[in-house]
């Protein structure tokens, strides 16, 4: 049964660990490099990825025989990757020839549905019903949907010099969540 208490726990706990206002910068910065995202198909490929992960995430990546910390940890290098390009003005992740790709890979998986989203929703359904969490991931995607199809007043209104502080700051941030993930998931 839906509960409004554990439906606003779950949407909190999604909206700190998808973390789409701080991710602001990268996807400006992505934006910039791709020319356009598609605010409707990162929204709707996360959110396949969410529930995906809901319904049959552990038994999805046993089938390729991965477990969730190898999965933290190639989530995590891709982090790190985008937080160096944001860093050091270089571009390692190539759009290639279709860059509508760009609106799926890197910003629905792993920005938004990343590796540290993913395994959330798996732990949450330890604590709380599927159908709460279900309406908690729908509440996170209407936030993400909001966020991506208001990027270019976003962009006006901080500015280039703006933009670029920002960036530099959260690429630095960036790093340092990819790192956390990748050390609290590599075996020693």
């Amino acid at each position: 049964m839906f509960s409004i208490d554990q439906i606003l726990a779950i949407a909190f706990t999604l909206f700190a660990v998808i973390d789409i206002v701080g991710s602001i910068p990268v996807l400006v910065s992505l934006k910039e490099k791709l020319g356009h995202i598609d605010a409707g198909k990162a929204t709707l490929a996360s959110g396949f990825l969410m529930v995906l992960f809901l319904l049959v995430g552990e038994q999805f990546l046993r089938l390729f025989s991965v477990d969730v910390h190898s999965f933290a940890v190639a989530g995590s290098i891709v982090i790190f990757v985008i937080g160096l390009e944001m860093i050091l003005g270089l571009e390692l992740f190539k759009s290639g020839q279709d860059v509508k790709s760009g609106s799926i890979v890197p910003i629905a998986f792993p920005m938004i549905a990343g590796s540290g989203t993913l395994t959330t929703i798996m732990s949450l359904k330890a604590n709380f019903g599927e159908y709460n969490i279900f309406a908690g991931i729908v509440l996170n995607l209407l936030i993400v949907f909001l966020v991506l199809k208001s990027l270019n007043y976003i962009e006006r209104l901080l500015g280039k010099a703006g933009l670029m502080v920002l960036r530099k700051f959260f690429g630095v941030i960036l790093l340092a969540i990819a790192v956390k993930i990748f050390k609290s998931n590599i075996n020693l």
